[in-house]
Parts: structure tokens; sequence; C-alpha cells
């Protein structure tokens, strides 16, 4: 099969993925993409595209979070216009005194990091989201929590890695790396030395080799991981949205009930509901969200979607008399302790991974892109990815 040889070969051509191209192309690496489908069609093409802090504990991940917005604001400003950039902010409401004493203890935490956040009486609530259910006890706002259109940014990251000379493999799905010595030929099949490098991929395309190679499939990472015999417990943790006909502006912000936080951070397998509803630029209402793990069922879940409906009118009760055009799923790719994967797998020398992030990928996706992109350059990145370390979970097992 044919031979071909890249600084970086990354797996999978979603938002994480494009993203790490990009910023591995401009920190002038040589980068090969392979897609196993066609690019932006998997998770990244099933959600809302949120940059969030709101929903963060205190922690690595909303370190990266910091980081990652710094860079959507900063650096990559010049193409918000692309991808629908809005700072519109975001709104979490409490219904029950629990749920507010609850939201408060919270923000609180974060307020102390340096979080950005403003208590809201239920007057103060009505004045930024007047049509917000009248149950509302109070609300915290976060003026940090922005959006983006992922399709859009997913794919323009991937265009302007092409414009700095990426290539793009598509309809090429990995079905075996390629081990050898650095420098080497590739030898596949799992007979290989375990001190052998990972240097490569075959795919029903030809052969790619790589100086190294980047896992980005997302919910299937631990499908990649296993080709190089390593656990890599990222598991799909199914979603719906549902969308509205086009109304005139009636969500301002990205609000939620204060119960989404919880949800996130669960472990439960079984299906969470919370009410999660934005407007967008085009005029419809995105609302959600639910979660379940059910492997990679694709069935339409009417539980789900009721669930959803009858949260959302909860908080919005307009909504109660709004038509929905459609609806869409997809796999969130869920980490057991809820933090990516990121950076150089040590069992499996040549091999790393950008994945695990679940709901909050499109917003990590930029911090996440250039930090690997440091670190595959062999510079030492602004950020530590000692907490995202991919082995950390082998060294549970064995403490």
């Amino acid at each position: 099969m044919t031979q071909r040889t890249s600084d970086v070969l990354i797996i999978g051509a979603g938002i994480i993925g494009c993203a790490t191209a990009y910023f591995a192309a401009r920190a002038g690496l040589s980068v090969t993409v392979l897609e196993r489908d066609l690019p932006v069609s998997g998770s990244t093409s099933r959600c809302e595209g949120n940059i969030l802090v709101s929903d963060k504990e205190l922690g690595p991940e909303l370190e990266l979070t910091n980081y990652s917005l710094d860079i959507w604001r900063g650096e990559l400003a010049e193409f918000g216009h692309l991808w629908e950039f809005e700072s519109k902010g975001g709104i979490i409401v409490a219904s029950r005194e629990s749920s507010l004493a609850s939201l408060e203890r919270f923000s609180s935490r974060q307020r102390e990091y340096g979080i950005q956040s403003e208590r809201l009486d239920p007057d103060a609530l009505r004045e930024l989201e007047p049509l917000v259910t009248d149950r509302a006890q109070g609300a915290a706002f976060y003026p940090d929590d922005c959006q983006v259109q992922p399709i859009l940014a997913a794919s323009t990251f991937l265009r302007l890695a092409r414009d700095l000379g990426a290539k793009l493999v598509t309809h090429a799905p990995v079905t075996t790396l390629l081990r050898g010595t650095e420098g080497g030929s590739g030898t596949a099949g799992t007979g290989s030395s375990t001190s052998d490098r990972i240097i490569g991929a075959r795919t029903p395309q030809g052969d790619f080799h790589a100086a190294h190679v980047v896992n980005t499939a997302g919910a299937w990472a631990g499908a990649i991981g296993d080709l190089a015999d390593v656990s890599v417990p990222v598991l799909p943790r199914r979603g719906f949205v549902l969308v509205t006909e086009p109304l005139p502006p009636r969500v301002h912000h990205k609000v939620y009930a204060a119960e989404y936080v919880d949800n996130v951070g669960s472990a439960d397998a079984g299906l969470q509901a919370s009410p999660v509803v934005e407007g967008t630029p085009s005029g419809t209402i995105l609302i959600g969200s639910s979660r379940e793990r059910v492997g990679f069922d694709t069935t339409v879940s009417t539980d789900a979607l009721r669930a959803i409906a009858q949260n959302a009118i909860e908080l919005f009760p307009f909504l109660a008399r709004t038509r929905m055009l459609r609806h869409y799923h997809g796999f969130r790719p869920y980490c057991p302790d809820h933090l990516p994967v990121i950076g150089h797998d040590p069992r499996a020398p040549g091999l790393w991974h950008a994945a695990g992030h679940e709901g909050a990928g499109i917003g990590l996706a930029a911090g996440t892109g250039k930090l690997l992109a440091q670190a595959l350059a062999g510079e030492t990145p602004e950020l530590s990815l000692h907490p995202f370390r991919p082995e950390r979970f082998d060294e549970e097992v064995t403490a």
C-alpha cells in the first residue's frame, strides 16, 4: 500500500481534530487528517455549540475553559463571524428554594476563583428574560458564556488548516495502527514488540506514517485505543436537541435550570433531562438537554423528547404554543471522571489522545488544539496537561 508521511497524523475530523490540525499546521508541522466518513459528520454536527464557564466546577476543566475562552475571544476573534460567535451570556435559573441555595453555593465558589457571576432576584431576571417562568425564585448571570455554530467552527478550522498545507483524507476508517522503530518501516498486527512506537495507521485508502499519531475520534476514541492495546475509557452518552420554528427574538441568553449542572457531573447511566433553552441568529430556538448511556443506540427516544419538551415549557411557558421543526441527537464522548483525555500516551509511544470532552468539546476545542500543538512541536504547553494524562485510569487501578 502507498505510504505517506507527515509530522502529525490526526484520526477524526470533528472539531477537536480540526482545531488540532489548524494549530499544528500553524506551528509549522505537516499534518494529515484521516476521517472515516466525511468531515464534521459525527458528534460535532449534533450539538449546540456551547462555550460555557457557568457549568464548570473548580478544577482543571474550568482552567482549560478559561484558557480556551481567551483564545476564542483573542487570537481567533478575526474568524468569529465565520462561525457565528455570540457572546450572549448564560443564565442559570432556580425555581425552588433548595435549588437557589445550591446555585448560590456553586456560584460563590466560582466567584472566589475569579469567574464573573451576578446574582439575580426575580425582577432582575425578568429584565433580562421577560418570558421566563414566574416560578423562578432567582438566578445567576454569567456574562462570559458564549456560543458558536459548531459545524461552521469545525469546518473553518479545517479549511484554515488546509490553507496552511494540511491534507484531508475522507472515507478512511483506521483498521490498524502501525508499529515500528522510530524512522523505521511499519508493521501491521499485534505481534510487534510493545517497545515499538505507533508510527502510523492503515486504512482502505492506504498506509499513513507520521512522527505523531493523534486520536481525536470523539465517542469512538476507545476503539482507536484498543488498536494500540491501551484502555481509553471514553464512552458514548446520547443526547437529544429540539429545534423550533423561526421566531422573533424571545430568548436572549443561554438559559438553563440549576439541575443541569448536576446532570453534567452525574455518572448515572439512566435518562437525565434538564431544560436548556437558547435562541439562534436564524430565529430558531434550540431546546435540550438529555443524557443517557445506551451505547451507540441511535433509536429515537420518545421518553427523552417528551422530558425535554416538558422541562422547556416549565422554564419558558410560551414554548407550549410553539411548533417544533425537527430534532436531532448524537453521542457525547464521556469519561468516568468528567475530564477529557489529552496528551501523549506513554503506554503506546507515538500515540496521542484528545477526546472525552463530553458536552464541553466545542468550547474546549480551541484550548485543546493549541496546547496539543505546542506539545507536538516539542514546546512546553502554556497550561499543564498532567490532569488530563491518558494513563491516569491505569494509575487508579494500580494505586
